[in-house]
């Protein structure tokens, strides 16, 4: 096939590209530009889109001997993903911004322009593995298991990709990156926020937002036990940085429970108190055949790197129902909740939603 490899600059995307070339494929190279104002060098494993990282690729396909190209996507990047991480916050939810990132760079911008250009498929270093059924499935390096942030994706962009280190762990990828000459073996993993590079969310949602100050309120009582600057410096489950004057009366320590943006009221409460057993989800995504018409017993995922839980889900139309068999604690609206199938072969993913409420 003609595949298009997007490179990043690290190990993951050069020895799935190294792999798609090995493999016989008709393979191009490009790195995408993301950044509107990108830095000469990376900090460790923060940040991502670099110089540095452009270069890095660069290396990577003159080693494999592929062609190379940069493809400048910052302004749809900063519509797509930086602006709406600031408006879910704005508006009291939780975002997943590599989710979005999959969702509308990487496997939509990026895949429709691959097709027009004549390209039979994306190639990416995603920890995830398609099988020879057309299903998404865990990595066999759960440590590293990425399927839950390509949850999001629909079947015809499945159709369309590669995932060539599923079948590998991160040792092994390492491994094969020194054997193979590039010399991104040993690049420490991104990891975190890549458009915040300094890890500092709270000052880069109030660069955005502005000073907001509000309540803190006891979820039992009402009473005012603090001010904040910004609700949105808030996610439900928080327990540290609340600053609240006085402890609880039974000094117990007291955890975010909601975030109110009509009243910019964050309220507070008791760990118990974020137990939640039924999920409702919007803007589902069904790729493991046509969607059920009826119950499914299942597992499910609530966060990036969570356990799975056993579940019933049931679908209408574009939204999503779910119901934990066991409860969880501290549920964000805005995550995404995705359904597995435990399998011999590997956990499917059955699809995805995006949390709106959780109670």
């Amino acid at each position: 096939m003609r595949v298009l490899a997007a490179m990043s600059g690290g190990v993951d995307s050069a020895v799935a590209a190294a792999r798609a070339v090995a493999a016989g494929h008709d393979v191009t190279g490009v790195h995408l530009a993301l950044s509107r104002n990108a830095a000469t060098h990376r900090t460790g494993a923060r940040g991502c889109c670099t110089k540095e990282d452009a270069h890095d690729a660069r290396r990577a396909a003159d080693v494999l001997g592929i062609p190379f190209y940069v493809w400048d996507m910052a302004e749809r990047f900063h519509e797509d993903v930086v602006s709406d991480f600031v408006a879910e916050y704005a508006a009291g939810r939780t975002p997943n911004p590599c989710l979005r990132c999959n969702e509308k760079i990487k496997f939509a911008a990026v895949l429709d322009r691959a097709l027009a250009l004549g390209f039979d498929a994306v190639v990416t270093g995603h920890h995830a593995r398609l099988g020879a059924d057309g299903l998404l499935r865990r990595s066999v390096d759960l440590a590293k298991d990425q399927s839950y942030v390509l949850a999001v994706l629909n079947r015809e962009q499945l159709d369309h990709s590669i995932f060539p280190l599923g079948d590998s762990t991160k040792e092994q990828v390492r491994a094969e990156a020194h054997a193979r000459g590039l010399a991104v073996a040993d690049k420490p993993d991104s990891h975190d926020i890549c458009f915040i590079a300094d890890g500092d969310t709270q000052g880069f949602l109030r660069t955005h937002l502005g000073s907001e100050p509000g309540d803190i309120v006891d979820a039992a009582s009402g009473e005012v036990l603090g001010r904040h600057d910004g609700a949105y410096a808030y996610t439900v489950g928080q327990r540290k940085g609340l600053a609240l004057g006085r402890p609880a009366p039974d000094g117990r320590p007291r955890y975010v429970l909601s975030i109110t943006p009509v009243t910019n009221t964050v309220t507070v409460g008791p760990a118990e108190a974020l137990e939640v057993s039924q999920i409702d989800g919007a803007r589902t995504v069904w790729t493991a055949g046509d969607p059920p018409t009826g119950p499914v017993e299942c597992e499910v995922q609530l966060r990036a790197h969570g356990r799975p839980t056993p579940a019933v889900v049931e679908l209408d139309g574009a939204a999503m129902s779910v119901r934990l068999r066991r409860p969880e604690r501290g549920i964000a609206a805005g995550q995404a909740v995705v359904a597995y199938r435990p399998d011999p072969a590997g956990d499917i993913v059955l699809g995805s939603a995006t949390i709106t409420t959780a109670s």
